[in-house]
């Protein structure tokens, strides 16, 4: 189990999203997550400081959170990747609520994953670095 403190900005009622900060598409994914998140559900980490991960009472693998999103739910307990996250989340915020029902429609999950696999793969091809911040070399699969 891999635990941290709590920062100062730590709500108890708010899920936490690891994601890669070193990433322009994860970073523009997560600027359209903080406009949606009206009723501020969600807390946003970056998946590249491990000394900052939320204490949780699941194993945060630094590897496995740079290739995909995950969301720590608030009471710690879990942790969603993926797709999965994407519709945790999507329950959490107002405006995606009425479609979320629909991300629930047998073979979305499997279409999903394997869009949000694509895209992750890809990530950093799908929006150019800028200034060399990006000299990170995607995970192979």
């Amino acid at each position: 189990m891999t635990t941290a403190l709590p920062t100062a900005t730590t709500t108890d009622d708010q899920a936490v999203v690891l994601y890669d900060g070193a990433c322009p598409f994860c970073q523009a994914g997560v600027e359209v997550l903080k406009k949606l998140d009206w009723l501020h559900r969600l807390r946003y980490q970056d998946a590249r400081r491990p000394a900052e991960y939320p204490a949780a009472q699941v194993e945060l693998v630094p590897k496995r959170l740079l290739e995909e999103m995950h969301v720590v739910t608030p009471d710690r307990t879990a942790a969603h990747a993926g797709f999965r996250a994407f519709r945790w989340m999507a329950w959490r915020l107002p405006a995606t609520m009425l479609i979320t029902p629909f991300l629930y429609l047998p073979g979305v999950l499997w279409l999903g994953n394997k869009a949000y696999l694509w895209i992750a793969k890809n990530r950093f091809k799908l929006i150019p670095c800028k200034d060399g911040n990006c000299a990170v070399t995607p995970t192979k699969g």
